[in-house]
């Protein structure tokens, strides 16, 4: 029978875990050569509180998800009240206050047009969904042929089949399923007027052919958080209006205020035709993502045709819990200063791991609104790193070639200090330990 591998860090195994862990799969695991994850007891603002009493800050706000941090009074009394009155109901042919508040909230917030808000609980199936409504939005039109789409190198999408087929099919975490990705186009994301030509040049040569363009604004996330120019943002957004070919904005990562504003597209003054929703939008408590229209792309789906209407429906769409815990979310944007805290994180982090620039094996430090990366050749050891800085008192998951955190936008400087603290002083000691390596095989 499976054993996992036992984790140095844990002294005493609840009983919880031992018998479970023979049985679950974990996401984005080798499970023969992971140790056991850290058992938690509680969470509350910043900080997780293990079973054993050790606090750690979350560096990374539970994937990039609870920007008010842990279990936000006004956030659980939204959701305790509603669990009270209507926990769930399906959206087919009844209606409920959540779902229809949130759809009007959201479309009073995003950039002007999108304003047809499609519910689903999790951000790979808010992208299946775009591109479903994409594919089928030319066909009610009366337009055959175009059924491909366009994404770019270091794109992440998601894990569904869809949505992993205009996932970076190079240096992607599917690389190895990259064969579902054979329909699909990819390019570079175009930084100067040569590529931006070359790009423009792309999408004239397959436009009867692209449903729409896939991507990631300003910060393409799990591709390894790479940045890209406003700039080149509106110069693709130009692309495809010039074309006829829909613009998808996937704000799943960088939405809701993690890059300064509260969406992406905003930096680079575009409106695209959908964009997509998850990670942040209920504060990291329940499960939910939006797929949101123009009114023009919902117009399409208008029809005494059957066959025209959207054929999708995820079971638990719109959930009331969720949708609550949504609207709670967004209100605290309106009630506490986020964007101003978005801000100083910046400035913090800017500041305090500029340190390391010059390390050997550093490759690049930059920072966007609340998130910070440290971009090195290659980090070797993964598990080491992740036991460093539990020791230091710190969440963190660094991946592929970086270290990075994201926190809830809640932190105080003090407890940012701690997380730039530990990411400065363990990538020293990685430096240190690199060298060493390197003198010993060059002994």
């Amino acid at each position: 029978m499976f054993m996992p591998r036992p984790n140095p860090l844990i002294n005493e195994i609840p009983d919880w875990q031992s018998d479970g862990a023979r049985h679950l799969w974990l996401p984005y695991t080798q499970m023969q050569t992971t140790p056991l994850g850290l058992p938690v007891a509680e969470a509350e603002g910043v900080h997780i509180k293990l079973t054993n009493g050790r606090k750690l800050i979350d560096g990374v706000s539970s994937w990039w998800t609870t920007c008010h941090g842990y279990r936000h009074p006004h956030i659980e009394q939204a959701v305790s009240a509603q669990l009270e009155k209507l926990p769930h109901i399906m959206l087919g042919g009844l209606a409920h206050e959540p779902a229809y508040r949130l759809a009007s909230k959201l479309a009073a917030l995003c950039p002007a047009s999108l304003s047809h808000v499609f519910f689903s609980d999790s951000g790979s199936v808010a992208v299946e969904t775009a591109m479903k409504i994409a594919l089928q939005y030319w066909l009610n039109k009366g337009i055959k042929g175009r059924n491909r789409f366009l994404s770019f190198y270091g794109g992440y999408h998601g894990d569904t089949l869809a949505a992993m087929s205009v996932c970076d099919p190079q240096e992607g975490m599917h690389r190895l399923l990259a064969d579902t990705g054979k329909q699909q186009l990819f390019a570079a994301i175009p930084h100067d007027e040569k590529s931006r030509a070359a790009f423009d040049a792309l999408l004239d040569s397959h436009k009867h052919e692209l449903a729409g363009v896939l991507i990631e604004p300003l910060v393409q996330g799990a591709g390894g958080m790479l940045f890209h120019s406003a700039d080149s943002l509106r110069a693709i957004a130009e692309a495809c209006q010039r074309h006829n070919i829909l613009l998808i904005a996937d704000e799943i990562m960088v939405g809701l205020g993690r890059l300064g504003k509260m969406f992406a597209c905003e930096e680079a003054a575009i409106t695209p035709d959908i964009m997509t929703l998850s990670k942040s939008l209920t504060g990291g408590t329940l499960p939910l993502a939006a797929t949101i229209a123009t009114t023009e792309i919902f117009n399409a789906f208008l029809s005494d045709d059957p066959d025209k209407a959207f054929m999708h429906g995820p079971t638990y769409m719109g959930n009331p819990l969720a949708c609550s815990a949504a609207l709670a979310s967004l209100e605290l944007f309106e009630q506490e200063p986020r964007l101003a805290q978005t801000a100083a994180i910046e400035k913090q982090l800017q500041a305090e791991l500029a340190p390391v620039k010059d390390l050997a094996g550093v490759r690049d430090v930059r920072v966007k609104g609340a998130l910070g990366v440290i971009e090195t050749d290659g980090l070797g050891d993964i598990n080491w790193l992740k036991q460093r800085f539990v020791e230091e008192g710190v969440w963190l998951r660094p991946f592929g070639r970086i270290i990075y955190t994201m926190p809830p936008f809640i932190a105080t400087a003090e407890e940012i200090s701690q997380i730039t603290g530990a990411m400065v002083k363990i990538t020293t000691e990685w430096a240190e330990r690199r060298a060493e390596k390197k003198a010993e095989k060059g002994g």
